[in-house]
Formats: C-alpha cells, structure tokens, sequence
C-alpha cells in the first residue's frame, strides 16, 4: 500500500507547495494523500484523477513514492504506471464530459460580453477538429496546462475516442517518468527535486520541437495539395 506516502520527506516536494498556495492546500493535501493513500493501486488511480482533473492536486506526490515503494519491492512497478495512467485519462474524461455539457453553451451565452462571436467559437472547433490531437498530447506533457488541456477538447468536441489515445499517451509518458524517478532516486529527496526540475525543461523543449515539426509537416502537405490542385 501507498502508506510511504505520508513519510514526512515527501512532504518537503515542490508538489506540496507548487504555485504557492501555502500552508492551507498543503493541509488538504496531506489529508487527501493520507486517505486515499491506504488504498493501494486504487489509492493511485483516485489521486491521479485528481490531479488530472481540475483540483490542483500534484501527481509529483503520488508517482514518485509509488515507485520508490516498486523499487523495495512493496509494489509493482508495472501496475503502478498503468494505475497511474488509469486515473489520468478518467479525470481526464471527467472534465471532457463537464465542458462537453456545459460549456459550449456558457461560452454562447456570456461570450459576447468578451467579444466571442459563434463564428469565433465554430472556427475554434474545426481547429480543434483538426489539431485537437497534438494539442491534447503535448498538453499532457507541459506544467499548469496538463489539468485543464480536458476542458477545451470538451468544449470544441474534439472525437472522445481520439481524445482518449492521446491524453492516454501522454500521460503515460509522464506517469512513466514520475514513477521511474521515484525508482531510481526514491531514498534521496534532492536528486527527486533536481530531475524533475530537468525533467520539467526538457519536456518542455521536447513539446517545442515536436510541435514546430507538425506545423513544417502540414504546411507541406498543405502545399502539396495546392500544387497538385
């Protein structure tokens, strides 16, 4: 079970007071990861979906001891990704379904009060229709917008199913990273903090490349198409 996860040490990561939101929501965290921690795998998959969701919960607290708990050989490593990437996608799914149901519909009522015309709104839909996929992927993977890349998907409906594959594949990219740092690094909080630190940056550069590489590839595509025509 996830009960390292109330080891005092894990209390000093930049999870426990990322954004600095002080003492208060380090309380409420503690509590959550108190509560659910006793769960086990399903321990995991409820944090994650928190984290995943729009609570601001960090999965830096959840990931990392889990696989420091792989490496002592209390859990399995394998199961704990998969755990972890299980409640990523549902809490995912969860703000897909919220904004999905109501948010289309606010945006329509109180938009024209911020200048979003409907226009505005269909054309940001056919983007998403079109783009929604590398735009969910490299959300998964970048601080501050893997929570809430859900809710835009949602409101531009972007195909469940495709929404699916590519939240699943990056969050398993960061889930997979989390857990093996946990691994490796477990009994040393510094060495933690300096490679998700490195981490963090080099995800970053990673979502820059790629992103710029799918922009070159479509507009010679684009290109293409328009000589052939």
């Amino acid at each position: 079970m996830l009960i390292s996860l109330q080891d005092p040490k894990w209390k000093n990561f930049r999870g426990f007071n990322r954004g600095g939101t002080g003492h208060k929501m380090e309380a409420v965290i503690s509590w959550i990861v108190n509560t659910v921690g006793q769960m086990g795998y399903l321990g995991i998959i409820a944090l994650m979906f928190l984290e995943s969701s729009f609570f601001p919960f960090p999965s830096e607290v959840v990931m990392p001891p889990a696989g420091y708990l792989a490496a002592k050989g209390q859990m399995s490593i394998s199961l704990s990704i998969i755990s972890g990437i299980v409640g990523s996608i549902l809490g995912a799914i969860f703000n897909y379904i919220i904004a999905i149901k109501w948010g289309r519909g606010v945006m329509l009522k109180y938009g024209k009060y911020f200048f979003l015309k409907e226009t505005s709104l269909i054309k940001a839909e056919q983007f998403f229709a079109k783009h929604g996929h590398i735009s969910t992927f490299v959300g998964r993977l970048l601080p501050g917008i893997r929570q809430y890349i859900s809710l835009p998907a949602g409101l531009l409906k972007m195909p469940m199913i495709k929404f699916i594959i590519f939240t699943g594949l990056g969050s398993g990219i960061w889930v997979t990273i989390l857990t093996y740092i946990g691994f490796l690094f477990g009994d040393n909080q510094a060495l933690i903090e300096k490679h998700l630190n490195t981490t963090t940056i080099l995800l970053a550069i990673f979502c820059f490349i790629l992103v710029l590489i799918y922009i070159l590839i479509s507009k010679f595509r684009k290109t293409s198409k328009t000589d052939i025509l």
